[in-house]
């Protein structure tokens, strides 16, 4: 078997003329591990790995190993670091090590990282900070000298080169600094501080930076909750427009059993309906989470009538809907949305009622329908079509859907294909490279 690094990158990048990993998932859980095997040998990067973590769980580490081979030979970096994994899973850090650090030399951009962070899990993490040291100006090799300074016992030293960083004050951002602001530097020397127990000078760091900062202020009011500071959590979320910190104070009372503070919190985000729809969506969760389905509707049913147009919305009232088992209640307040809207109802809103038409009325009245809307025929349509007929155990019938508007949706087909067990129809799909013949 021949392959090269490019073509490889250009496949899995683009989950192009390959079994994408969601259908190399699909033919394990069908029990189909010859067929992974035979692949894994033929080129199909994503049956690779699948294969060699499998022959691994079996002992058969040196077959694992043979497998991975050829893939590595290329120097395609996502191969190394699969294969780096798959050895330090096995107990083989030092082969997992010797892979990474010849790609570091060769000057890979990746590499230095995932070397360091290897040599720092398997008891060398003062050898990791003294690779990462030159490198603290750059974003992601100082968050991993952050992270690798506590098991080399260099915290202070590791806060110091960060300190350093805390009084740049950005010009054009992120090219001044290549994304390392000042924001950014007080939030990994939070992390040091907080590692040391030093809450409080952790909370101060983040207390520092720019009101403007919304990484910063999600860092402190996760920190703020890790702890349990629920007075300061308080504080956080009474001015928190972004509504995270509501998040964290609302998971923080729930973990606590007060159902009903959560709920308060959320509630307060403007009023007694939580105007605000990413904390209304949290706080139907939450309602829907303790079965009080009916209230979960209500706050979603608010956020409806004032966003009607907003898919992620109504798609969330729907599934409410179908879980509390009332598709005909929800339809007819679909209907009075789409009305609103001057009876506009594109196929991205549409779709978001069928699955209620097919459990009030059945999976052949939503097809109906489905096709009698305008966009009914396009080949984004058949996709939700394909979804309505195999959900109901109609596989063949959602294959013949897709397959009329082949290439489109090509992985959906497979997949159907190989729930059918046409398992040969589906690769040859997937590749696009030898004629498909599916009757």
């Amino acid at each position: 078997m021949a392959v090269d690094a490019h073509d490889l990158d250009h496949r899995a990048r683009n989950l192009s003329g390959c079994i994408p990993p969601e259908l190399v998932s699909r033919l394990l859980e069908l029990g189909h591990t010859e067929v992974v095997e035979l692949h894994a040998g033929r080129g199909e990067w994503f049956c690779a790995p699948a294969w060699a973590r499998l022959l691994g769980e079996r002992d058969r580490q040196a077959d694992a190993s043979e497998v991975l081979a050829p893939y590595l030979a290329t120097g395609w970096w996502t191969a190394v670091e699969a294969a780096a994994e798959l050895l330090e899973a096995w107990g083989r850090a030092g082969e997992a090590i010797a892979i990474t650090r010849a790609r570091m030399e060769a000057g890979h951009p990746l590499a230095l990282e995932c070397h360091a962070r290897l040599l720092a899990r398997n008891g060398r993490a003062e050898e990791a900070f003294t690779l990462l040291r030159p490198h603290i100006g750059e974003l992601s090799l100082a968050a991993a000298l952050v992270d690798v300074a506590a098991d080399a016992g260099r915290d202070e030293q590791a806060a110091a080169l960060v300190s350093a960083r805390t009084g740049h004050r950005c010009s054009d951002f992120p090219w001044c600094c290549r994304g390392f602001d000042r924001e950014t530097a007080l939030g990994l020397l939070a992390r040091v501080r907080e590692r040391q127990g030093r809450v409080d000078e952790a909370i101060a760091l983040l207390r520092a930076g720019s009101t403007t900062s919304t990484s910063n202020a999600e860092r402190l009011a996760a920190l703020l909750a890790r702890h349990g500071r629920l007075e300061e959590l308080l504080e956080t979320a009474a001015t928190d427009d972004s509504v995270y910190a509501v998040q964290q104070l609302a998971g923080l009372l729930e973990e606590r059993g007060d159902v009903e503070g959560a709920i308060a919190a959320y509630r307060q985000v403007g009023g007694a309906v939580a105007p605000d729809p990413h904390a209304a969506f949290e706080l139907a969760r939450l309602l829907a989470r303790h079965g009080r389905g009916d209230e979960a509707l209500d706050v979603m049913r608010v956020q409806a009538s004032s966003r009607g147009g907003d898919d992620w919305i109504l798609r969330t009232l729907s599934l409410l809907y179908l879980d509390q088992g009332r598709p005909g209640d929800g339809l007819p307040h679909l209907d009075a949305l789409a009305v609103a809207r001057w009876g506009e109802e594109e196929w991205d809103l549409y779709s978001i009622r069928l699955p209620l038409i097919s459990a009030r009325d059945g999976v052949d009245e939503a097809v109906a329908q489905a096709r009698g809307h305008p966009e009914g025929t396009s080949s984004y349509a058949a996709l939700h079509l394909a979804e309505l007929l195999a959900g109901a155990g109609r596989t063949e019938e959602a294959v013949a859907v897709l397959l009329a508007h082949f290439p489109a949706n090509s992985h959906d087909l497979a997949g159907y294909l190989m729930d059918l067990g046409r398992i040969d129809e589906a690769v040859a799909l997937l590749h696009k490279d030898t004629p498909v013949q599916v009757w």
